[in-house]
């Protein structure tokens, strides 16, 4: 059977790639305003949420969908639309929580007037059509939005210089997220890799059936006498709590 495993890496060449990252994970935050506004508009005409697939085809021709890799775009859209999903769910117990926010932060003078804006640098995703893989010198080749292509000195690509700890197997790499750590301010990688595993043999001969629930969030029947109930109580009381928790927080990315 096949598993995926995500392997932290440091990248060694940070102070190379910092500003082309920056640049993306500010082009990342404005495909997501600008999807958000587009879902934000399509809830009030119609009640209705768009999915994914409607997103890919509104913005696949805006202008901020080129400052990624498109499958990169893709993966912010899909970001969004299983945030739009989510939020939609929540409001079935509690109407008050919020929509997702937008990613900016905006910066005012001593009168209150916005003086400008900034975009936090949202974690980027390259898939496996944007990412070459060289395993000898522990490299990547991050395939550039076609608006930063034309940057001076720099090639189409963004190249990653990285290091794992020892034990990792940086193999079948599926996909390459790039993250900003804030405290350290410095960026950071998340590698996707496919794993082959050996399927351990069946214990035994017995079988259970397990049925998935609210209330009881399992029951597993062993035989017609004997079952496990897995109460949900818990379960529920958190779906309740913490969505209006989370509505509490400043959603700005900043």
């Amino acid at each position: 059977m096949h598993i995926h495993r995500t392997f932290w890496a440091k990248i060694l060449n940070h102070s190379q790639v910092a500003e082309m990252l920056d640049w993306h994970g500010g082009s990342a935050s404005k495909l997501w305003n600008v999807a958000n506004y587009h879902s934000r508009q399509m809830w009030d005409e119609t009640g209705e949420i768009p999915d994914v697939s409607d997103l890919n085809c509104k913005l696949k021709g805006h202008e901020t969908y080129k400052g990624l890799h498109s499958q990169s775009s893709q993966r912010v859209l899909d970001e969004l639309a299983e945030a739009f999903n989510s939020w939609y769910g929540k409001r079935k117990f509690d109407n008050r929580v919020n929509p997702p926010g937008y990613r900016k932060k905006n910066y005012y003078d001593r009168d209150g007037n916005r003086v400008h804006e900034e975009h936090p640098r949202s974690a980027v995703t390259w898939k496996q059509k944007g990412i070459r893989h060289d395993t000898k010198h522990n490299r990547f080749r991050l395939s550039k939005g076609a608006n930063h292509k034309d940057h001076p000195r720099d090639w189409d690509y963004i190249l990653v210089e990285y290091e794992v700890r020892d034990d990792a197997e940086v193999e079948n790499i599926q996909q390459v997220r790039a993250a900003y750590n804030s405290p350290k301010e410095q960026w950071e990688l998340h590698l996707v890799c496919k794993h082959e595993i050996e399927t351990p043999e069946s214990p035994g001969d017995e079988t259970a059936g397990i049925d998935l629930g609210i209330c009881n969030f399992a029951a597993v029947a062993y035989s017609a006498e004997q079952a496990d109930l897995y109460p949900g109580n818990r379960l529920k009381q958190d779906g309740y709590y913490f969505p209006k928790e989370i509505a509490k927080c400043d959603d700005s990315g900043g």
